[in-house]
């Protein structure tokens, strides 16, 4: 009676929740916008973190994501599920972990904090997962399992904060990276499992956002959103994106790497390309610049609106590789993992190339635009 009740119903429940999720996420994301008068404000001017654009706009929306975050965890009251993760000690540590991230993004939106305690946050976020069971493990070695995890989530966090930068690249890339998420727990555990709600949740939460911060946006999410996305996805991706390797291999198996590698592909390969770029010039990766790869694509010659599409693009493109990699886990053998590997490492070389060429033509541009000023003068 429970698997026919399972099967009937939930499908209709997750719809029904997801459209919900993203009318309630318009909803509150309209009344921010309605009643907010410099509260979060950002602009280009703005310490912090360089926005592309240079209109002042409230950055609020992560508001909406932690609100539909908890109503989603709320439903544990309302929705039945078969599963045994029911406020257990990971759905504590994530409910935990997730609100300190938003609750460092609001204090640095609102007091533009020290980098120092913005680290000590993460830091702090970080360990709560893994006091509650999220640990990637990728070798025998505990402390090099402890490591990893803590780099991952701490470089999640700082990932999706610098790919904030322009009109609806970080929740459309998030989005897709959730949409991931749903594909593998209901390719792997069925439809039935309390998590789904969660995921869906803030799917719907991201969707309804968009309405606002896509091209030309409204308003942005804010360190508040970006903290609270990146400790979120964190979580999530080592629940259900880490754990594909066999459980007999005692070194590490690349396998493993693969799903959060090619699901996390945007956020992944701009800061690895910032960070290279930058301490090959000699400067700090962690200021903030109009280095990204976003915006080199538009230096290229690609609109705002383009530059989130190809991305987002790119993004679902990898969705549909994970999904078909995941079909054949049961019978893989190593070219799968290569041509994973390979996929990305054709993405980074491609987005280099195309970075050079962006780059190029912002200095002829500016190098025109200097020498135009320089007659006037002159004249």
């Amino acid at each position: 009676m429970k698997e026919q009740f399972s099967q009937d119903i939930y499908p209709v429940i997750y719809v029904v929740f997801f459209a919900i999720a993203i009318l309630f996420s318009a909803l509150i994301n309209s009344l921010i916008l309605k009643f907010s008068t410099n509260l979060g404000m950002r602009n280009a001017t703005n310490t912090g973190q360089i926005r592309w654009g240079s209109s002042s706009k409230p950055s609020l929306g992560g508001f909406s994501f932690y609100i539909v975050f908890l109503i989603s965890i709320a439903m544990l009251g309302v929705f039945p599920s078969a599963d045994d993760s029911l406020f257990n000690k990971q759905l504590i540590g994530l409910l935990a972990a997730s609100s300190l991230g938003f609750l460092l993004g609001l204090a640095d939106d609102a007091y533009n904090t020290n980098p120092l305690v913005k680290f000590i946050g993460q830091f702090t976020c970080a360990n709560l997962l893994i006091t509650t069971g999220y640990i990637i493990h990728i070798s025998p070695l505990i402390e090099l399992n402890y490591f990893i995890t803590v780099l991952w989530v701490i470089g999640l966090m700082n990932s999706i904060n610098m790919l904030d930068n322009m009109d609806g690249i970080t929740a459309s890339t998030s989005a897709s990276i959730l949409l991931g998420g749903v594909v593998l727990i209901i390719s792997d555990k069925g439809i039935d499992t309390f998590y789904l709600i969660i995921i869906l949740g803030v799917l719907g939460a991201l969707i309804g956002f968009l309405l606002f911060n896509w091209y030309p946006s409204k308003m942005y999410m804010g360190d508040t959103g970006s903290q609270f996305l990146g400790v979120f996805l964190a979580g999530i991706s080592i629940l259900f994106f880490w754990d594909y390797r066999q459980d007999q291999v005692s070194i590490i198996d690349f396998r493993q790497f693969l799903f959060p590698m090619l699901l996390f592909i945007v956020p992944l390969v701009d800061t690895a390309t910032v960070f290279i770029r930058r301490l090959a010039r000699k400067q700090s990766p962690f200021v903030g610049g109009k280095d990204h790869t976003t915006h080199h694509l538009a230096y290229l010659g690609l609109s705002d609106r383009q530059v989130a599409t190809s991305l987002l693009i790119l993004s679902l493109v990898s969705v549909g590789l994970v999904y078909y990699l995941h079909s054949l886990f049961d019978k893989w053998e190593n070219i799968y993992t290569i041509i994973g590997f390979v996929y990305f490492l054709l993405v980074f070389i491609i987005m280099q190339v195309l970075y050079n060429i962006g780059k190029r033509k912002m200095e002829a541009k500016a190098l025109l635009d200097f020498k135009i000023e320089t007659d006037i003068s002159e004249n």
